[in-house]
């Protein structure tokens, strides 16, 4: 893999994270251990996040940089994982480009205008060109200095850039706030597909740049995190959803950086997922490893996949179910090993420390 295209001082570029193990089972190269890093590993789970997010709201924390840097050390600090991944939330590109968006706290994002109308989408922010000089380029520069102060301290452990992808962020613009079923966001993109277009076309573009700003500033992968699009058939996937993933993802191809796509409860979409613009694909904990590799015809790395609810098991139940994820993930051309979905708020940290060690000693 090139990374030409990267800043000189880049950590894929001066090789600090090019051989990590992280990269190599990404690129489906042979790592020097099966790595391991978990999504929501930074924050709600850790006493040390609790107690350093006093006083501040989410989208506070998320735009300090300091704050945000020491967020994404913490769990890399406590586990030994083999990743950071940026402490982010996927309204933040939404909200620096100029969105009325919050994080209701025991709710989630709640927007003050909800889009539904093509007049909604074009009253949308202009978002301009990385390095353009724009107002959402400003914007950008808290993030970009996250990152590099957090880059500077994990020295050859990489950081993941982190970005919700264009469907979920347009199913939360439609309906203004969290929904059960995105009954909303799927009316609209068939009652108003040239709204939804639009839309999507929109979320993609800040998808994107919240990405490109993140990789250039020093992260050695991105994750496109989709909440919400194992709510879609495959054809509706395909037709609605696959594009955007794709322009968001592509924004950072010519970077060379490995791209995961991750979907929740989406197990019948890897293919199509695959196909849109992923190097890597996150296996959520409904589908087997050995099964996603086979579906998606062994072409792909794959990410995952221990069912969060196993934290909670006896140990030797949480020991045999790991085991488990690693043969499974054995059959992929390259496996890291994840949760299938995000840390519970719950979690032992104990237990998830002793995960790290078990993945590390038997990968």
């Amino acid at each position: 893999m090139s990374f030409d295209a990267l800043p000189a001082d880049h950590p894929l570029a001066t090789g600090a994270t090019a051989d990590s193990a992280l990269v190599a089972a990404l690129e489906g190269r042979t790592p020097t251990h099966r790595p391991v890093w978990f999504m929501r590993q930074a924050g709600r789970s850790l006493p040390e996040y609790l107690k350093v997010r006093e006083g501040t709201t989410m989208l506070e924390s998320c735009l300090e940089p300091a704050l945000a840097a020491e967020i994404t050390l913490q769990p890399v600090r406590r586990y030994g994982v083999d990743a950071g991944i940026f402490f982010s939330d996927i309204v933040v590109p939404l909200k620096v480009a100029g969105v009325g968006v919050d994080i209701a706290p025991g709710v989630g994002p709640v927007f003050d205008h909800p889009i539904r109308t093509m007049a909604d989408v074009d009253a949308l922010p202009a978002l301009g060109e990385p390095g353009d000089g724009s107002a959402v380029d400003v914007a950008l520069d808290p993030i970009r200095e996250a990152v590099r102060l957090t880059v500077a301290q994990l020295g050859s452990t990489p950081l993941i850039g982190f970005a919700g992808a264009p469907f979920t962020l347009a199913a939360y613009m439609v309906q203004g706030r969290p929904s059960r079923d995105h009954m909303a966001a799927r009316e609209l993109m068939w009652s108003a597909p040239d709204v939804w277009e639009a839309l999507v076309s929109w979320t993609s573009r800040a998808a994107g740049l919240f990405l490109r700003a993140q990789v250039l500033a020093g992260a050695s992968a991105v994750q496109l995190f989709d909440s919400w699009a194992g709510s879609l058939s495959e054809a509706a996937y395909v037709e609605k959803c696959a594009g955007g993933s794709r322009a968001a993802l592509m924004a950072v191809a010519d970077l060379g950086v490995p791209r995961i796509h991750f979907a929740a409860n989406a197990g019948h979409l890897l293919d199509p997922m695959g196909a849109a613009g992923a190097t890597a694909l996150g296996v959520d904990y409904r589908t087997g490893l050995d099964e996603a590799s086979r579906a998606v015809g062994g072409r792909f790395p794959l990410q995952g996949n221990i069912d969060p609810a196993m934290l909670a098991a006896p140990v030797s139940t949480l020991t045999a179910h790991v085991q488990d994820v690693l043969d499974r993930g054995s059959e992929a051309p390259g496996h890291v090993v994840n949760l299938g979905h995000g840390m519970p708020p719950h979690a032992d940290p104990d237990v998830v420390k002793r995960v790290v060690e078990l993945v590390h000693e038997r990968g």
